[in-house]
This record gives structure tokens, sequence and C-alpha cells, in this order.
């Protein structure tokens, strides 16, 4: 291993192909998104210099601060429920359900491989009240709460939390397996001699269990955070971004920018400040985690 790493041209043959890779699809259209970011227009279409421009309109765009809005609203909900429910039930396999715990984990993951789409259409129909109620409104009329009954996707108070509960439902089975191969790292004699020392489950989980799995936990929240921040896909496929704009996040608006009014420029800002809300997250998050654990 020693002759290995002290070895400059085997380092460099297991580095630079990952390295041009990685510079290829990460660095250069980063670099080629800040270009564009000067021009307005679609390349091949009235693609013209027009300065700092996009940057003055991207402060004075109130769709733009719509979607960021929307897009924070979404980061918290959806972070909040993939972390807490995936740590709930890993705490469920590793606990209370050993003897099925393999069917259950299958099961609970399964959602994460189901195509976006297919996701999306099951969720429409659970959502449905014309011309027949979806399984909620059914569920709802059933029990006395008819009056809860309602277009859940057709109304600005109601569509972000929908869509937030399906991307939660569709992520909660990644979540919980990372948490759970965790747990299965932590030493049960340090789990027995908490109890043995008289910690209850609240206790065992706060002192002992929680910062043994600190480290998994801050990837799974910089993972979460990436990918909300990144929203696109369900929420295209379920609302498009509607109604009114209450499902349009950054993504989308960036999207529609781009492909539906051919302001390619203007669309490369918006995609720049995705890319920094994503890395200035991250950092932020990791910063945190060692700030608490000195």
């Amino acid at each position: 291993m020693k002759k290995v790493l002290g070895n400059k041209k085997a380092i460099a043959l297991y580095m630079v192909p990952g390295l041009l890779l990685y510079t290829c699809f990460l660095i250069v259209p980063v670099i080629w998104s800040f270009y564009y970011t000067v021009f307005d227009g679609s390349p091949g279409i009235k693609w013209q210099f027009c300065g700092l421009d996009n940057y003055i309109k991207l402060f004075t765009d109130k769709q733009f601060m719509q979607a960021l809005i929307v897009n924070c609203k979404y980061i918290v909900i959806v972070m909040t429920g993939q972390i807490l429910l995936g740590l709930a039930m890993a705490l469920m396999f590793h606990f209370w359900l050993r003897h099925c715990k393999s069917l259950v984990r299958t099961i609970v993951f399964f959602p994460v491989v189901l195509p976006v789409v297919a996701v999306a259409q099951l969720f429409t129909k659970i959502y449905e009240v014309q011309p027949y109620y979806g399984l909620l409104n059914s569920v709802l009329a059933n029990i006395g709460l008819e009056k809860h009954v309602q277009a859940w996707l057709g109304q600005k108070s109601t569509a972000l939390g929908s869509l937030s509960a399906m991307d939660i439902w569709t992520s909660i089975g990644f979540y919980a397996i990372i948490f759970y191969g965790a747990l299965l790292d932590v030493s049960q004699d340090v789990v027995e001699a908490a109890r043995i020392d008289g910690a209850r489950s609240f206790q065992l989980f706060r002192y002992i269990l929680l910062p043994l799995i600190r480290p998994i936990m801050v990837v799974c929240l910089v993972f979460s955070f990436t990918g909300t921040v990144k929203m696109f896909d369900s929420a295209l496929a379920l609302t498009g971004g509607g109604p009114s704009g209450a499902t349009k996040s950054l993504s989308l608006y960036m999207y529609s920018v781009a492909f539906t009014y051919s302001k390619v420029g203007y669309a490369s800002i918006i995609a720049i400040v995705v890319f920094l809300i994503c890395v200035v997250g991250s950092f932020f998050i990791k910063k945190l985690d060692r700030d608490v654990t000195c």
C-alpha cells in the first residue's frame, strides 16, 4: 500500500480519469453557464451581449422571488419529513421489527425505485376529487370529515403540502436504509451498558445513538438538502408548477424561461443560483456539525 501511495504515476493513473469526467460534466458546464449569463436570448436566436442586465433583472423578478419562496418552504417540509421519518423507521427496524425487518425494509424501499411519473399518477388518483373521490377524499368522507374533502392539487393552500407528502413517501425508504446501516455499526455492548446503567429509550437515543450516527446524519442532511433544492421532476409530473405557481420551484422556473421563452442567458443565472444554494447550504450544514462537535 505504501508503494502504491508513494508512486505519483499510480496516483495519477487512478485520479486523472475521474478528474477529467468531473471537469467535463461539472466544472465546464458551470463555467459555460457563467458565460451565458451576460447574453440575452437563445444561441442562434436573437443571441446578443447584454452585460449585467440579466443580473439586474433577477433582483426585480417577482416570479423568481415566488419560486425561491416555494423552494424554501419545500426544503423545510421535505427535509424534516425525510430525516425524521427515515430515522424513526430505521429505529423501528433495529429495535422492534427484527424478525421481519428484511421484508419491511424491502417494502419501505420499494417507492424509491419507482418511476417519478408512475408515482405522480398514483398520487393524482389519491388526491382526486372529480369525477370520483380519490383514496384520501373517500376516507375523509367515510369517517365523517366530508367538510375537509377538497381539490388537494387544485388549491394554492394545499398543492405544495400534497407534493411534499408524495416526495417524502417516495424517498423515506432511502434514508431509512442509510440510518439503519449506521445503527448496525453501533456496538451492542455500548447499548447494553447504557441500559444496565439505567438509560431509558429517549436517553439511549439522545446520548448514545445520536452522537454515534452523527456523521451519517450529516451525510443524509446534505443529500436531502441538495435533492430538495433541485426540486423539479416530481413537481413537473404531479402539478406542472401550478396552481398559479404554488409549486413552481427555481428549477421549474429555469426550465420554462429557457425552453418556453427562449431566454437561455437569464435561465443560466437561475441555474447558477440553484448551484450556489446547494454549495453554500452543504457547506453550512458541515460547518454547523463541526461547531456542535467542538
